[in-house]
Formats: structure tokens, sequence, C-alpha cells
């Protein structure tokens, strides 16, 4: 940056509407460029936002504490959002009652899934305790499994770089999976998403249908909650922890 531009940057700096002025802006532009690839979703506007702060961070010399101080009002909101989701959630009431039980079985099978296969590939790889023990929550929403990884010896922060980057792939990649595998009910390829790519990938549910969306949030709470309390305790039995 120029000496100018740099006197300009410190000035704004100062100001804690800096981070989220820039958060608004990096996902206006990131939705700009998601709109006209026509939604494609390796144009997946989280993935481009997250790219555009990192770089203007990076380029400015900002710390990533200035940054959130502004943004934190963002993170916020992640609360009142989630709690949102029980409305269209209670709107498809008829259908988790007949189907409640093949729902749960679902999320255990799936959260079991990806348990393992993140566990086993880290373990073949040769990865670190601490860099497998932070893998195995991947697949939850980020809060719940920061947690999870504090509790049982992972990395906080590692598992939250993992969590991004499995729900920007699950969103990425998961719907053209399930289509080429000819699945087509959109309550289950919510409930696919919710499971394996948690928020990113309600997100993208609810970009396709609201019972996309409403199964997705569904699948991604219950997951979180299961994960909590049983992967500790299955780590314990298995001595790994």
């Amino acid at each position: 940056m120029t000496p100018k531009l740099n006197e300009i940057w410190v000035y704004l700096a100062a100001s804690p509407l800096l981070g989220l002025t820039a958060t608004l802006l990096a996902y206006q532009f990131a939705w700009t460029v998601y709109q006209r690839a026509k939604f494609n979703p390796l144009a997946n506007p989280v993935a481009i936002s997250v790219a555009v702060l990192v770089t203007i961070l990076t380029l400015t010399g900002t710390p990533y504490k200035t940054y959130f101080d502004g943004a934190q009002f963002v993170h916020f909101l992640l609360g009142p959002a989630t709690v949102a989701l029980a409305i269209p959630l209670y709107q498809q009431l008829a259908k988790l009652k007949r189907d409640w039980f093949a729902l749960l079985m679902g999320v255990l099978a799936g959260s079991t899934a990806a348990i393992t296969t993140a566990l086993g590939v880290a373990w073949l790889l040769g990865a670190s305790k601490a860099t497998i023990l932070s893998l195995a929550p991947k697949s939850v929403t980020t809060p719940i499994a920061m947690g999870i990884a504090e509790k049982i010896g992972g990395l906080p922060s590692l598992t939250a770089v993992l969590v991004i980057a499995t729900g920007i792939l699950g969103a990425t990649l998961a719907r053209s999976i399930l289509v080429f595998m000819k699945i087509t009910d959109h309550s289950v390829m919510g409930f696919a998403l919710g499971v394996t790519a948690h928020g990113i990938g309600t997100a993208r549910g609810f970009q396709v249908s609201e019972e996309m969306g409403a199964f997705a949030g569904l699948a991604m709470g219950v997951s979180g909650i299961l994960t909590a309390l049983l992967l500790p305790l299955g780590l314990k039995l298995l001595g790994v922890i």
C-alpha cells in the first residue's frame, strides 16, 4: 500500500464498523459472482467471501481481532438465524412425525461415517494425535465442533478451519452427487446436506427449496447434539483419550 492509502486504512481500522462493512461488501461481491455464474456450486459465495477477507486482512496487515471487533455483530446473528430454522421445520411436522425413526437412524449412520472416515484417513496418512482428534468433529457446526475438539484433546482453531472447509466442499458437491445417485427427494437431500455440511450445507439447501433447507437444519442440529454426547464417550471406551 502507498503511504497515503496506508494512512487512510489506519484511520478506518480504528472504527469498529470496519469489520462489519468489509464482511458485508465481501459477501455482496461473492453473491454477485455466484449469480453471474448462474448459481454454480463451484462459485460458493462463502468460499469467495472468505478468500476476499483473508486477502484484505493479509495485504493490510490487519489483526484478526481488530477485524472481529467489528464483524462480531454478524457472528451474534448466527444464534437468532439458527433458532429461526424452527419455522420452516415446523411446516414439515407431519413428515417428521411419520419418518422420525428413519431420520434418527440416518443421523447416527451419517455422523458415524463422517467421524470414522476422518479418523481413518488421518491415521493412514500419519497425522499426529492432536490433528486426528481435531478432525473427528469436522462435520458438525463450528461452535459445537470447537467445544468437542477442546474436550477430547484436539485443536479448536484447526477444527474451525476443517469445519468450514467441510461445509464449503459439501455445499459444492453434495447435491450433484445425490442427483447422480438418483436421489431427488428434497427432504432426503436436505438431510444429507445437514449431516455432512452443517450450516453452509443448510444455507445451500434453502437456496434450492424450503423443504430441503428445513431438513438440513434438523440434521445439523441433531447431528451436533449426538456427536457432542457420543464422540467423547466412544473415544474413551476405545482408549483413545
